[in-house]
């Protein structure tokens, strides 16, 4: 008899704390189709070292980082198995460390399970890097964005990202601001799919907005300025070169 597919949580990231008080579950990258399992290593690689820093950042404040390893590499159509996934790793969270604030952090295939699986109560931010989101069909139903209401929400992208479409996330992005103001996005010109060009920018826009969203330290000028723009202008918000160089921490 096969045995049946369980995901898991990775050990946290960094010495964990030794009292809880915040989590980043971060969703690795993944394909549309597929049943294989995921290579553990390879899936983590993508989220690694921005759940090194958020560790380290975030270590005082209670701040434990896992990375989510799924059950399939696919998402697999209606089933949605990656964000499934993300909404078993959110009850393990709570299971594990009680009632605390969740921030998803998903790339590619993750951003997209990330945003999918917000409606989970215990979670109050969402963080997407380079999101895959399908391409707009007038057969289906379009992406949705009601689980989003009452969380904040930052998607970062590429403008050179030829894996997944920025025009897509900024779609989504306009949809989900008008069921919820606290949606930003931040676009990383001429970067591509990895943002490998800005990496220290990404990372210092993300670690902003976690300690934010989970801490209540206090957003820096681009962020607040990219949650309270009305459209287009929050949802376009050009990542300087340079971000986080000066920030105070």
């Amino acid at each position: 008899m096969t045995p049946v597919r369980q995901a898991r949580l990775g050990k946290a990231l960094g010495p964990e704390p030794t009292s809880v008080s915040g989590v980043v579950l971060l969703l690795p990258s993944g394909d549309e189709v597929s049943s294989r399992r995921p290579s553990p290593m390879l899936a983590a690689a993508s989220v690694r070292t921005l759940g090194r820093r958020l560790a380290r950042a975030g270590r005082t404040d209670g701040l434990a980082v896992h990375v989510v390893h799924y059950r399939y590499r696919g998402w697999n159509g209606s089933e949605a198995q990656l964000a499934h996934d993300a909404r078993w790793a959110v009850d393990e969270v709570v299971r594990r460390y009680g009632d605390v604030s969740v921030c998803l952090a998903g790339v590619d295939m993750g951003g997209r399970a990330a945003l999918r699986a917000a409606d989970h109560e215990a979670v109050n931010s969402v963080l997407a890097l380079a999101p895959w989101l399908p391409e707009d069909d007038v057969a289906a139903p379009p992406e949705p964005v009601r689980q989003l209401a009452g969380r904040r929400v930052l998607i970062v992208h590429g403008t050179n990202d030829e894996r997944t479409d920025p025009e897509l996330s900024f779609r989504f992005a306009a949809r989900a601001k008008k069921a919820n103001r606290d949606v930003c996005r931040f676009e990383v010109h001429a970067d591509g799919h990895g943002l490998h060009q800005y990496r220290q920018e990404v990372h210092a826009l993300a670690e902003d907005f976690v300690m934010g969203v989970l801490f209540g330290r206090g957003f820096s000028r681009p962020v607040q300025d990219a949650l309270l723009a009305p459209p287009p202008l929050g949802l376009r918000m050009p990542l300087a070169a340079g971000f986080g160089g000066s920030l105070r921490r």
